[in-house]
């Protein structure tokens, strides 16, 4: 906390803080912002010397903290609270959004209205932010995505610890395959909506997407998952490799970079320019064959051989039937 990055945004907080909570206690506003009175006595001898250009001692800020009570004077300038930018206030106001439409969050918890509480936030926000923020905020779209029965039935087995039998749609492989999952928890990740169960199947912890479930079934089956069975850590996002999958090497120009922070990567290496060579794991040709057509021209496959010639034949196979429609 004491690198300046950090310290300016806090002290140009702080100032308004104090000016809108004369007499406030060191103790008190050390707890406010997170830090221990050292620290805040540190920045307030920092404040004391900031001001306007001149710096005579009527352009310095004035503060002192006698006794333990913090008094400032002489900080109208900046005593006005931050205003968040456009781009922070967007991305806030697109949490919020996604926040209201998670499935935990859409009926009432502890005998309040979860969902009203968000949308009054979220038109605060939208009325103190001014009309950018909310432009830009409006033109992403937050959609979780369900099949029509799958939602509430999914929370049926939550609700009552049943077991649920899935036909579950895998584009991977492009079949249907029948599943029974003791389910343990929804999570939206990349805005998307998964059940995330024990898999009989798989004897594994699996993900589900509820777009994907074809029929879902609550069977009169206690869900039983094993001793064993941990959460799936999705803070990296969904996919996992596995070592046996086939190693891949792409060549990704500045704008394709983004692959290198969406997907597990083994090797990044920088070839300048911004462009990057990247190797990273494959779980079928189908899969990495739908990366590099949404690539484009921004990043190619190097290697293996065999498979920069399929994403080369797709891509023509594409053009060819772009050129037929047009």
């Amino acid at each position: 906390m004491s690198a300046s990055a950090d310290r300016l945004p806090r002290l140009l907080a702080l100032v308004p803080y104090l000016m809108s909570h004369p007499g406030a206690q060191v103790g008190e506003v050390a707890a406010v912002f997170g830090l221990s009175e050292k620290q805040l006595i540190d920045d307030l001898q920092l404040v004391w010397m900031c001001g306007l250009p001149g710096h005579t001692p009527g352009d310095l800020i004035d503060v002192s903290w006698d006794g333990g009570e913090i008094l400032i004077d002489n900080a109208d300038t900046i005593a006005r609270p931050l205003r968040l930018g456009v781009d922070e206030a967007s991305a806030l106001l697109v949490a919020l959004r996604t926040l209201a439409a998670t499935p935990e969050l859409a009926q009432p918890v502890s005998g309040g209205a979860s969902g009203d509480a968000l949308a009054r936030v979220t038109a605060k926000l939208e009325r103190a932010a001014g009309e950018g923020a909310a432009t830009v905020s409006s033109q992403v779209a937050v959609d979780v995505d369900a099949a029509p029965d799958a939602l509430p039935r999914v929370r049926e087995a939550l609700t009552g610890r049943r077991r649920l039998s899935l036909r579950y749609y895998v584009p991977g492989r492009d079949e249907v395959t029948p599943r029974e999952v003791d389910p343990m928890r929804l999570v939206i990740v990349d805005g998307r909506t998964y059940l995330e169960g024990w898999c009989y199947r798989a004897e594994a912890m699996r993900l589900f997407r509820l777009d994907r479930m074809l029929g879902v079934d609550v069977l009169d089956v206690p869900a039983d998952p094993p001793e064993g069975a941990e959460p799936i850590d999705v803070a990296q996002g969904v996919f996992r490799p596995s070592p046996t999958d086939e190693l891949v090497e792409l060549e990704l120009t500045a704008a394709g970079r983004w692959v290198a922070e969406h997907y597990p990567c083994e090797e990044v290496a920088e070839l300048g320019e911004g462009r990057l060579r990247v190797t990273l794991r494959a779980r079928d040709e189908d899969w990495i064959l739908r990366l590099a057509l949404r690539l484009g021209d921004t990043g190619r496959v190097v290697s293996p051989p065999a498979m920069a010639e399929a994403v080369r034949r797709e891509a023509e196979r594409a053009l060819a039937l772009y050129a037929h429609q047009s």
